[in-house]
Order: structure tokens, then C-alpha cells, then sequence
């Protein structure tokens, strides 16, 4: 059975665009993962300043394996294991802020309806 995992991001009011276009660059980046279902980037429409990254995932094992990859730690500015070099604790030019100010990580699972 899939689950869905949705990461609830609060942002600055002036940083929704932003968290977009991030996104958008990034478009297709997890497509390969296997267990990989899903995605899509939800936009509040009624004065919230909270998105949804939902995901959708053939299972747990599938989602975590992900969590712990090396693209999961590039897209989300952690660096590779081994990665510091001369740059140390200050990171590299590529590495970006977080638009967020904070995020939730919530897991679902498809209501059996009994049908």
C-alpha cells in the first residue's frame, strides 16, 4: 500500500516565490527514486503561509531510503559525506538559505474504505 508524506513548510510572506522557484529548479530530481509515486508542490490560496510538498511512495522502506541518499542531502543543502574540504563549516557558493522558518514532516496512509 502507498503512503504519503508531506512536508509542511511556514514561509515569509515575501518568500512563497521563492520557495517555488527552488522547487522548480529542481523538478524531477526525485523521479527516479525507486518507490517514488508522486509529487506535487501546494500553494496556500487563503492566507496561509504554509506550502505542502506532497509525496506519494510504494512504502516506508522506499521513502526512508530516499530520506538517507546523497540527492535527498544535495537538494535539501547537507553536504556529502566527506564533502567539507578547504570550504569547512562554511559550506559552498551553491549551497542556498532556507526560505523556510520551519517544516513538519506528516505521514499518511490511504483510508481502507472497504471497497
Amino acid at each position: 500500500m502507498s503512503i504519503v508524506k508531506i512536508n509542511a513548510i511556514t514561509v515569509p510572506a515575501d518568500s512563497g516565490d521563492e520557495l517555488a522557484r527552488r522547487f522548480a529548479a529542481r523538478a524531477g530530481a526525485v523521479d527516479g527514486q525507486p518507490g517514488f509515486e508522486g509529487f506535487e508542490l501546494l500553494q496556500p490560496t487563503d492566507g496561509r503561509n504554509v506550502w505542502l510538498v506532497v509525496t506519494r511512495w510504494a512504502d516506508e522502506e522506499s521513502f526512508e531510503a530516499w530520506k538517507n541518499s546523497a540527492a535527498f542531502g544535495h537538494g535539501h543543502g547537507r553536504p556529502a559525506a566527506g564533502s567539507e574540504g578547504a570550504e569547512g563549516a562554511e559550506g559552498s557558493a551553491e549551497r542556498q538559505r532556507p526560505v523556510g522558518m520551519s517544516a513538519e514532516l506528516w505521514s499518511f496512509a490511504p483510508a481502507d474504505l472497504g471497497r
